[in-house]
């Protein structure tokens, strides 16, 4: 399966009697009957741990482009309208702040990684804990409560599987927690955020900016807000687009593939 496609229904699980395996590209698997899959006797696939790498790059040139304004900084320099440099136009630093991680998988802990190169004060909030060890390698520092989190932080970046417990994690509560000067970037998945609230947000300076590389549905409206935001900064969910991890993709679908049929143990069976 790739982009989610075909839809596995119990129709298409009806007319396919003898399928084993379906072998999904990414992490997540919000768009899956798991149980529905696995009352036809069928094995479920994911390719976890390949997408992290670029995935968590992808997050930190968010923030980046976001605090630095790249996108509009691009268009000043080359519109055909520029006469001088405003010395005025300014972004906002990301050295020394705090990021707040929601989500501290592979994913999550590899943004740490990063970030920490940045000096910047990393905070995170899981589902557990992580290991006094490797809280320590990046610096990291656990808030129990999401809250804690969201006050302090001066980018917020959302790194979490969409399941019915995260869908629509961060609302109107949630963002009005946040500080009038914070990001918000999602790495994850749109439905996340209920999109409709952070809208508000951004036009009520409740937050300074987002972005975002997911979004619900995928690609907006041509006319929805978002997309004539200044301080919205969107992709098109290219969190593991690079050809190295593709490829890496691919070949795990694969193998995993080859594994149901012949039997053996599939390296990424999601349970």
């Amino acid at each position: 399966m790739w982009y989610h496609k075909p839809v596995i229904d119990e129709e298409l699980l009806q007319s396919l009697p003898n399928l084993k395996v379906v072998a999904s590209s990414g992490v997540g698997i919000d768009h899956l009957d798991l149980n529905l899959l696995s009352s036809f006797g069928v094995k479920v696939s994911n390719t976890p741990f390949v997408v992290s790498t670029d995935t968590a790059d992808l997050g930190v040139a968010l923030m980046l482009a976001s605090a630095r304004r790249l996108v509009e900084g691009y268009q000043m320099a080359v519109s055909p309208d520029t006469e001088y440099f405003p010395a005025d136009w300014l972004g906002v630093e990301v050295s020394g702040t705090a990021l707040g991680i929601i989500g501290m998988g592979t994913i999550g802990y590899k943004v740490a990684q990063r970030a920490r190169a940045f000096d910047m004060k990393i905070l995170y909030h899981n589902r557990n804990q992580r290991n006094k060890e490797e809280e320590s390698a990046v610096g990291a520092i656990y808030c129990k409560k999401i809250d804690d989190l969201l006050q302090q932080s001066d980018f917020v970046m959302l790194a979490v599987t969409l399941t019915p417990q995260t869908h629509k994690l961060i609302g109107k509560r949630e963002l009005e927690l946040m500080k009038p000067t914070a990001t918000l970037i999602n790495i994850s998945r749109g439905l996340v955020v209920d999109q409709d609230a952070l809208v508000e947000a951004l036009q009520n300076k409740v937050i300074k900016a987002a972005a975002l590389d997911v979004t619900y549905p995928e690609p907006l409206p041509r006319d929805h807000p978002l997309l004539k935001m200044k301080n919205v900064t969107i992709t098109p969910h290219i969190g593991s687009a690079t050809k190295e991890t593709r490829r890496l993709m691919m070949e795990n679908m694969t193998e995993n593939i080859q594994a149901a049929l012949t039997g053996l143990p599939i390296p990424n069976e999601v349970l």
